[in-house]
């Protein structure tokens, strides 16, 4: 790649590792899990391999732009209808990127959990979920708390909090599978775990979302001629209309 003019996404913008119980909070990817992500250079290089209507791919597993912009039409439509809802909106700038981002990190765990043998049954996500709805005190709250997640991506609707309940039981199963503590050695370790398989299954990126920088380590975006000033690609729809 030639070198050009990047400026942050923002995706890098995770919470710090936290952990203060057994079973966390499954709102969002985990505090922990989200702080690993952004240490962990996954993806590096041009990221030019992504098809065009793919917004990553991983390995043989192809995110589509379709499901980005579904997933963030989804999260938009709910802070709508908040009270709070110019807050909410306000302060996920950037859930696009942050979205595929998040998308990217949950392909490559259930690959890396794959290898290792680890398995996380629609049960056992059933049953993390009937958890954190007790703890939190209802459905309803469950829903408010994942349109406010701290250190990770709003989440609206049932499939993306189980898809994030999901990811967060294959983040505890794989780090007790290799040994992984909270501790910096046992972060350092499950991003070594990781990346082999990042770099063994192949991560690329489409272009619009950026690429990611192994120097900097997180996701970040060339100036792009085609945006109006003051005009950002969140504002803008992902899929072209037919």
């Amino acid at each position: 790649m030639g070198s050009s003019s990047h400026r942050p996404t923002g995706s890098s913008a995770h919470g710090s590792a936290q952990v203060k119980r057994r079973r966390t909070s499954a709102l969002s990817v985990s505090a922990a899990a989200v702080a690993l992500l952004a240490a962990t250079p996954l993806l590096t290089g041009c990221s030019t391999d992504a098809r065009p209507g793919d917004a990553a791919v991983v390995g043989d597993r192809s995110i589509s732009l379709a499901s980005v912009q579904a997933s963030v039409d989804a999260v938009r439509d709910a802070q709508r209808e908040q009270p709070n809802a110019d807050e909410l909106i306000s302060t996920t700038a950037g859930l696009t990127q942050q979205t595929v981002n998040s998308l990217v990190y949950m392909e490559v765990l259930e690959q890396a959990a794959a290898d290792a043998g680890v398995e996380v049954t629609r049960r056992q996500v059933q049953e993390e979920r009937a958890n954190v709805v007790a703890n939190i005190g209802g459905e309803e709250q469950l829903r408010q708390a994942a349109l406010m997640p701290q250190g990770g991506v709003p989440l609206a609707g049932d499939d993306q909090i189980d898809a994030t309940i999901r990811s967060q039981l294959l983040f505890q199963g794989l780090a007790q599978r290799i040994g992984a503590d909270l501790d910096p050695n046992g972060q350092q370790l499950f991003i070594d775990e990781l990346t082999r398989t990042a770099n063994r299954v192949g991560v690329d990126i489409n272009p619009r979302f950026g690429e990611w920088d192994a120097a900097q380590v997180m996701l970040v975006a060339a100036d792009e001629p085609w945006l109006r000033s003051g005009e950002q690609v969140d504002d803008l729809p992902i899929v072209d209309p037919a």
